[in-house]
């Protein structure tokens, strides 16, 4: 009967250490963790601005792209290409048409192909949710909201430490975000903090590699949470992002 025991724990415990060793998940120890910088002062208010209420609804975002010539008016400028041309470029990208090579641009057009570039941005899906939010003293927790994936479910974060809890028995505390450090400078990120958190444990079989991200756009606060997870030996990976307004 150990015998069997142990050969139906080695197919999970053998995933586990894979992932570890492949970049999935990767061991933490107080020795090695980076020092992160100290946080602002009055961070935790700034938090509390953050963060969404119990009940609030957010829109469910995606990623995509966008077309744009971010130094090409600067060229055409230069070499005396027409205004009436890129003007016509830029009205027939804001639309969302493909764009198309104008000789009046006085630029070849290998060029005019180098000057453009993909930025990627935040777009909504047109999707609806209502948040699952608890508080109990300092501490939300996260439920199952409707219309979404279960991957924020049962995170817990105190707004008076700071700190991120999973499900899967690991925590991290906040790194302020500002404009300059952002992960993604194309996105216009007036402030926020972001949590990764990462371990392992073989003998529960839980582990978990996640980035939480709450930054606060001109028009909204974002919420990114992307993780690579597992609970009780089962593996799960994806990611989920919010837009509210505070």
């Amino acid at each position: 009967m150990l015998t069997f025991a142990m050969k139906a724990l080695r197919a999970p415990l053998l995933t586990l250490l894979t992932l570890t060793s492949g970049g999935g998940f990767s061991p933490t120890s107080a020795a090695s963790a980076p020092a992160r910088p100290p946080l602002p002062s009055g961070w935790t208010g700034k938090l509390a601005a953050l963060v969404p209420l119990p009940g609030q609804s957010a829109q469910l975002l995606e990623r995509s792209s966008r077309v744009a010539f971010p130094r090409l008016q600067q060229r055409v400028m230069t070499v005396g290409g027409s205004r009436e041309a890129l003007y016509e470029l830029f009205s027939s990208v804001a639309r969302g048409e493909l764009p198309k090579y104008d000789e009046r641009l006085k630029i070849s057009r290998e060029e005019f192909g180098s000057y453009m570039v993909f930025q990627p941005i935040l777009v909504s899906t047109g999707k609806l949710v209502k948040l699952s939010l608890t508080r109990s003293g300092n501490v939300l927790r996260f439920g199952n909201a409707a219309g979404l994936p279960g991957l924020l479910r049962d995170v817990t974060l105190d707004l008076g430490s700071g700190e991120l809890r999973t499900p899967e028995g690991f925590g991290a505390r906040p790194r302020a975000v500002d404009g300059s450090n952002a992960p993604d400078r194309s996105i216009d990120i007036r402030g926020g903090f972001e949590w990764n958190v990462r371990g392992n444990d073989p003998v529960t079989q839980n582990g978990i590699n996640g980035q939480l991200q709450l930054l606060q756009l001109p028009d909204k606060v974002v919420l990114i949470y992307t993780r690579f997870s597992m609970l009780r030996g089962t593996t799960s990976n994806g990611t989920v992002i919010l837009g509210y307004t505070r």
